[in-house]
């Protein structure tokens, strides 16, 4: 059990050392336009819920992606123990039940934004109007 927990810790720092230096990756993968002096990202509000979105999605498929490894290592250091192993097939289970609700809430979020005719969300508070009629942002 000791090295398990060696593991996971080492596991840990080694995906935050990659997180921390991904920066670069990330916003290559949100198409981001370079920022100028003076100007920040957050130009709207369209723009950093978009972009929390995104990395809210990833923070949680890495956390399924590392829970399964948990249940998989518990599984292979259950000794044969029933209890143990019915508990790591449990986790396995769940954090692929984790993974597929994830997935899903994303793809039904884009299907309505789509269906509603918006390509992404940035688009959605490009267009809001206030009850006048002239737009807001």
């Amino acid at each position: 059990m000791k090295s398990i927990k060696k593991f996971v810790i080492a596991s840990g720092a080694a995906m935050g050392v990659l997180l921390a230096n991904a920066s670069t990756f990330i916003a290559q993968a949100l198409d981001v336009e370079p920022i100028n002096p003076g100007t920040g990202y957050a130009t709207n509000f369209g723009t950093v819920f978009n972009s929390v979105l995104n990395i809210v999605m990833l923070v949680a498929a890495i956390l399924v992606f590392v829970y399964l490894i948990i249940g998989g290592i518990s599984w292979l250091t259950s000794g044969g123990d029933k209890g143990k192993a019915e508990k790591a097939r449990e986790q396995i289970t769940a954090a692929i039940i984790g993974l597929v609700i994830i997935a899903a809430s994303y793809a039904l979020f884009n299907l309505i934004l789509n269906f509603l005719g918006f390509s992404n969300l940035n688009n959605v508070f490009e267009n809001v109007q206030t009850i006048n009629g002239s737009q807001s942002i």
